[in-house]
């Protein structure tokens, strides 16, 4: 059990001197408030960006290796982790297993606060060890606080397997650093003080939510998940998606929407093997072939058979 001291010093606890009077602000004034303060999150962010970016290149790393990211929270950081998770698959077309969340307390407690749940560092490990934990995966911690023994106790065993691991966290960097061990790499994005003082939902939750999105968003870019900048894996789960799927295509083959429909139906939903059977001038087989040749950058791919063609 954690001291009233230790609580009273995390960064995520004390009290907000410029939020002291915010009941006494009408609604518009509140808003201010908290938008000021919001207004410091990015900021924060981008001092982290160098350490971002080398765990970034480790999921990339993994992933594209057969491994796993493995997201680890409890409370708010745990939910951040598994809507993060589950947004991969339909963005970018990668197997649901492929990026996971944990939350402390299971799967109730992403509708139902477990708040007892975080406190046990045991069932962290547990939690790794009933997912098949290897040392192919890559474990990324989420705690605002950066001491949440569920989330402690999931980086200790994943890094007694000699995965890569890291902590997303808006504490102390230096503190945080002693608790986790030199094995993880610390992300710290020291937002400061709640707006409602220990309410993490709110900056740390932000924080921690453009820092899981840049490193997922990242690492699929890294690994040929986009055309430039347009979105060429994703999944057509809804009518939606189905007519985004057909006005990329439109966009970037410069065709009408009923060509790119029959060649998004040639290529059996794929939009990434569409743009290759177009540009490529070759029919599905051949396109998915020379996708694989190229790790599923299509930008490789088309330039290799604009060499064969000349």
């Amino acid at each position: 059990m954690p001291s009233s001291d230790e609580i009273r010093a995390l960064p995520t606890e004390r009290n907000n001197t410029n939020t002291q009077h915010i009941d006494e602000l009408d609604a518009l004034g509140i808003a201010k408030l908290i938008n000021e303060e919001d207004a410091k999150v990015a900021p924060a962010v981008q001092r982290e960006l160098s350490t971002i970016a080398i765990v970034m290149q480790q999921v990339a790393e993994a992933l594209g290796s057969g491994g796993r990211l493995l997201y680890v929270g409890a409370g708010t950081s745990g939910r951040l982790g598994v809507v993060d998770a589950s947004e991969c698959p339909p963005t970018f077309g990668s197997d649901p297993e492929q990026v996971q969340g944990f939350i402390a307390g299971g799967k109730a407690a992403m509708f139902v606060s477990q708040e007892g749940a975080e406190d046990s560092r045991e069932q962290g490990a547990t939690t790794l060890v009933e997912a098949g934990l290897t040392a192919r995966d890559i474990v990324v911690g989420i705690a605002a606080s950066g001491r949440t023994p569920f989330v402690l106790g999931a980086l200790a065993y994943a890094n007694s397997l000699q995965c890569h691991t890291a902590i997303v966290t808006t504490g102390d960097k230096q503190v945080v650093q002693h608790a986790v061990g030199h094995d993880t790499t610390v992300i710290a994005v020291e937002v400061g003080p709640e707006v409602v003082a220990g309410s993490t939902r709110m900056k740390s939750g932000t924080a921690q939510k453009l820092v899981l999105n840049t490193l997922t968003t990242g690492a699929m870019i890294l690994l040929g998940k986009t055309y430039g900048n347009v979105m060429v894996d994703l999944q057509q789960t809804n009518a939606k998606l189905v007519v985004r799927s057909c006005n990329t295509i439109v966009d970037i083959c410069d065709c009408s929407y009923e060509e790119a429909e029959q060649l998004l139906n040639a290529a059996n939903g794929h939009v990434k093997v569409a743009i290759v059977m177009h540009f490529g001038n070759c029919e599905r087989d051949q396109a998915v072939q020379a996708l694989e040749q190229h790790n599923g950058f299509v930008k490789k791919t088309l330039q290799s058979l604009r060499s064969i063609h000349n």
